[in-house]
Order: structure tokens, then C-alpha cells, then sequence
């Protein structure tokens, strides 16, 4: 098992940046009773609950998150390099990905909306753009990241962010690269989105807590420090995690 450490870029290093130039424009615990309603996301492509799936045989367990890489993509997993904790999973190629990560949910209401217009005030704040749209997991937001550019010009690296919800858990997927400009790219990481069965357990947590992620058994792992696609930007809250390497199954 071998482990390739990637430098922090900055808060963009969600995509490959595009070099234009600029456009125009918590909480108390919850018990682990009842299930949460949610915003407008219908779940009958997926993400599924686990209660809601009779055989996981074929998907990769990595805890929280079951699924099934589609042909022509790696597994990779961030991992905090302090504390050895998966901390996101990710699915790529040479030029796209998907990251992936499950939070616990109140069980009365979803949090996508609220976490939406979060997301979105930041990237405006540091001068990107954000535009809200329909996408096949219900309403995302697609991006610009402003990033620091050659020449002290800034360039745009465009960034997706999905969300799904399900019983007292939500689902953030952030598409980078050109998954986040072309839809027959996108495609192929929306498969792999619409396997996911996500195992939340029944201990009461709180709400936006990460859900916990772990090794597959037996990975085949190697270096992918040299890989073309950047890992989604981290700054971006309420989500927050530690630095990371990122492994290759």
C-alpha cells in the first residue's frame, strides 16, 4: 500500500481552472428515531438508504457510502494525514471527478436548501459566481470558483454541487473538471452517484456531522500525487476537514 501526498492548492482546488477572464456579471443531537422529510430531491434513481436495498453484494463498502465505480474511473480516499480518518471519497478519471460525502440529517426537516445558500454566498463572496439549476438529483448549484490566475489575473475553475437526502442523512457531491461543463461526462459520475445506498446506523447524531467513511477490505492502492484532477475545494463551509492524502484503489 503505497500513499501520495497532494499539496494543498488553495480553497479552489476543486476542478482544472478555466482561464477566462471575469464574467459580468450548530446544533443539538437528535435522536435516531423518525426518518427526515425532504427538500425536493426525489431519491428514485438514488442515493437509497440501506434499508431500502436487499443485496449490497456488488457495491464497495467504505462504511457510510456503499457503491459501485463505474468502468474507467479510480476510487480515491482523502484521508486527514493527522488522524488517518477517511474524510471524503472521490471518483475520477483523468480529467473529472465526483467527491462524495454523507452527513447526518435532523430527522423533522432536510438541509440541503439552507446549505445551498451557504455555499453559494461564499463563492460569491470571494468572487466567483453561482447559478442555481435543476439536475437530475433535484436543485444544485453550478459554479465558478474564483482562483488566483498567472499574471495576477483571476480565472474561474467551474465546480458543481449536488445534494440528496434520505432518512436523517444527506449526501453533498461536488463534480470538478470537465464533469462539471459537459453532460455526457457528467453522466458517467451521475451512475456512480445513483448507486450509492448510505448506511447512517442509528446512533443519534448531530446534524451536518460527517458520517463515518473507512477502508474497503483489501484495497489496491497506489500513489496519486501525479494525477490530473484536483480534489474539490475544502473551504468552503459549513463542511470543514483537516489535509489530506489521497489514495487510489
Amino acid at each position: 500500500m503505497m500513499f501520495g501526498r497532494k499539496k494543498k492548492n488553495a480553497a479552489d482546488e476543486a476542478t482544472e481552472p478555466d482561464t477566462t477572464t471575469e464574467p459580468d456579471t450548530t446544533t443539538p443531537v437528535e435522536s435516531a428515531d423518525a426518518p427526515s422529510t425532504t427538500e425536493d430531491t426525489t431519491r428514485s434513481r438514488g442515493p437509497r438508504d440501506l434499508s431500502e436495498v436487499s443485496d449490497t453484494d456488488s457495491l464497495v463498502d467504505l462504511g457510510s457510502i456503499l457503491l459501485r465505480p463505474s468502468p474507467g474511473t479510480e476510487l480515491r480516499l482523502e484521508v486527514d494525514q493527522k488522524t488517518n480518518a477517511v474524510t471524503a471519497v472521490q471518483i475520477a478519471d483523468d480529467d473529472a471527478a465526483v467527491q462524495l460525502q454523507a452527513f447526518a440529517a435532523p430527522r423533522s426537516a432536510g438541509i440541503w436548501g439552507d446549505i445551498r445558500d451557504e455555499i453559494a454566498e461564499m463563492i460569491t463572496g470571494n468572487g466567483g459566481t453561482v447559478e442555481q439549476a435543476k439536475g437530475p438529483f433535484g436543485t444544485e448549484l453550478r459554479t465558478r470558483l474564483a482562483q488566483p490566475g498567472p499574471q495576477g489575473r483571476t480565472v474561474f475553475a467551474p465546480a458543481i454541487f449536488a445534494g440528496a437526502e434520505g432518512p436523517r442523512w444527506f449526501v453533498r457531491a461536488v463534480y470538478s473538471g470537465s464533469a462539471a461543463v459537459d453532460e455526457d461526462v457528467r453522466a458517467r459520475f451521475d451512475e456512480v452517484l445513483s448507486t450509492v445506498v448510505i448506511a447512517r446506523g442509528e446512533d443519534p447524531r448531530a446534524p451536518r456531522e460527517m458520517l463515518p467513511l473507512q477502508m474497503p477490505e483489501a484495497p489496491q492502492v497506489q500513489s496519486a500525487a501525479d494525477e490530473g484532477v484536483d480534489e474539490p475545494a475544502d473551504d468552503l463551509k459549513p463542511f470543514e476537514r483537516g489535509p489530506e492524502i489521497t489514495e487510489v484503489r
